[in-house]
Order: structure tokens, then C-alpha cells, then sequence
């Protein structure tokens, strides 16, 4: 169980609960079980005054995309990219799509687009680049209004839902995990996520159910 403070003060934030990362798209980034999370965010949307989202939104001709010649997960010498990703989340394809009963874009109160540009790949939805010094405006939105805890929730929680909870935590928020919306790519890493998230200071729950105020 976790004990929010006062509505006003909360925000939930879908992380990049897209089809690009469910079998919905198997040649793209397919997390098992990733299209079972949008109950889970709705339900934990319920204790926030604000709703925020992103998205990987990617290049068809990114510099990072794998091919024979390099393959998926091997690594990249650049400043903005680590490693090589199937091509995934291009604008106007399925994958791009948030999944659905989710709300529309407009209906949220921020979105981030991701990783627009073709030599940039980032994790987090706070900062375009790795080093994270190229602000979003997530965090400062975040501050104007006042908010001092965001649920999240997304896909997956080994990369991209991980990097956005260190990133708020560090920011001075504090952030819990709902860990019914999410899914990882893999068992191993999602439990060194959760690990690492831990000694960060982030909070757990299993479902949104383990909220209350």
C-alpha cells in the first residue's frame, strides 16, 4: 500500500504505452504482455490531478537502426546513442499508435515526443539527450504545478520507465512504480531495474488498487 498526498499534488505519467512495444508489432520492439498495461494506467490516472505522456516518436532513416551488419543491441561510440535498435515508433505507422483505450493525445495535459531527431536515442522522457542536460520541460512543467509525486507506468520498465523514474526522483519528486502498468523486455533486467529504482528512493506498488490518500 502507498499513502499519495493530497490529489493536487499528484500526476501520473504514461511512458511510451505505444504498439511499437507489444506483439502487436513483432518485427518493431515487441514487450510481452505490453498491451495489458492500459487498465492499470487509467486506474492510477484516477489519483492524479495531471496526466502526462510520451512517445517514441523515431526517424525511418535514424543513424542508430540495426541492420545485418550491425545487429540489435550492439553498441555505438556517439553522444546521443548507445546502441542499435530494430527501427521502431515511426510517426504515421501502427507502432507509432498510442494502444487503445488509452486517452487521445490532445485529452493529456503533456506529451513528449521522443528521439525525433536521427542521431538522438534517448531512454528517459525528461531530456532529449543522454547527458541529460536538454531539457524536455517535463520536469518544469511538472514544477509549476506545484506537484510533488508521479505514478508511473509504461513500456518497458527495463529501459524507458526505468530512465523517467530515476530521472523525476533525482528532480526531487517522488516517484512510485505502479507495477501493473508496466511489462519489461526481460525478467532478468526488469528485476535489476526495480533494484536500481529502489536504492534511488522510488516506491512500489502492485496495482493502482494499492494506492489510497
Amino acid at each position: 500500500m502507498y499513502r499519495l498526498v493530497q490529489k493536487i499534488f499528484v500526476a501520473s505519467f504514461d511512458v511510451d504505452a505505444q504498439k511499437t512495444f507489444t506483439p502487436l508489432c513483432p518485427n518493431e520492439l515487441p514487450v510481452p504482455g505490453g498491451t495489458e498495461i492500459v487498465d492499470e494506467l487509467n486506474a492510477q490516472a484516477q489519483y492524479a490531478a495531471l496526466r502526462l505522456a510520451s512517445k517514441d516518436s523515431h526517424c525511418a532513416k535514424a543513424l542508430w537502426i540495426a541492420d545485418k551488419e550491425h545487429p540489435s543491441f550492439s553498441p555505438i561510440s556517439e553522444r546521443n546513442m548507445d546502441q542499435r535498435w530494430p527501427l521502431h515508433a515511426v510517426p504515421g505507422s501502427l507502432g507509432f499508435e498510442l494502444l487503445e483505450g488509452l486517452p487521445t493525445v490532445d485529452q493529456y495535459d503533456y506529451v513528449v515526443w521522443k528521439g525525433v531527431e536521427p542521431d538522438m536515442h534517448p531512454y528517459g522522457a525528461c531530456y532529449h539527450d543522454l547527458a541529460e542536460a536538454l531539457s524536455t520541460g517535463v520536469i518544469e512543467f511538472l514544477r509549476a504545478h506545484q506537484i510533488q509525486e508521479v505514478i508511473i507506468g509504461g513500456l518497458a520498465t527495463d529501459y524507458c520507465v526505468k530512465t523517467t523514474a530515476l530521472q523525476l526522483q533525482h528532480a526531487n519528486f517522488q516517484c512510485i512504480v505502479n507495477l501493473g502498468s508496466c511489462r519489461g523486455i526481460s525478467e532478468y533486467s526488469s528485476a535489476q531495474a526495480i533494484e536500481d529504482l529502489r536504492k534511488a528512493g522510488v516506491a512500489f506498488v502492485a496495482s493502482a488498487g494499492e494506492l489510497y490518500y
